[in-house]
């Protein structure tokens, strides 16, 4: 009688442990699967270019002229060094992407020759400030725990008693 006991409780204590194992899989499988909002932020890269930049280039202007309003290209094609690219993206981090790309053609003197635009020049691209990037700023200033000038000393000679 004792082994009829006992052989009936071992499958019930297999079946138990067999439920637990399987319930717990399941809780660690869908605890992985649960969404954790990521933080993304606004990513600009390259050159910003503005409707006002582009509105004061002129036909007949000089590569340092053009260098004064636009800055440096972004890219200077590699087989034609007449051709100045400016490219600004704007990828938004719950938005969309926005591209703008002002090509710039120069004649073999070095003067502006033809300026060519892609994208939304209308609309007004927001740069919001990235005010939570970097390191804490304490309010003190990083100069306040330098040292000053040592106080200055009279030679030993030039002191009157």
């Amino acid at each position: 009688m004792i082994d009829r006991i006992h052989d009936s409780e071992e499958p019930t204590q297999m079946q138990k442990l067999i439920k637990t194992v399987c319930l717990i899989s399941a809780l660690a499988l869908l605890g992985g699967c649960s969404y954790v909002g990521v933080y993304k932020r606004d990513l600009p890269q390259g050159n910003l270019v503005t409707e006002e930049m582009v509105a004061q280039l002129q036909p007949g202007m000089s590569r340092q002229q053009v260098v004064n309003v636009m800055g440096r290209p972004l890219l200077e094609a590699p087989f034609d060094a007449n051709q100045w690219d400016y490219v600004f993206r704007l990828d938004e981090a719950y938005g969309d992407v926005q591209q703008r790309r002002v090509t710039l053609t120069f004649a073999d003197d070095g003067r502006l020759t033809d300026i060519r635009r892609e994208g939304d020049f209308d609309a007004d691209m927001e740069l919001r400030p990235q005010d939570d990037v970097g390191p804490a700023v304490d309010s003190a200033s990083p100069t306040d725990d330098m040292p000053g000038p040592a106080p200055r000393t009279l030679p030993e000679s030039s002191r009157t008693p």
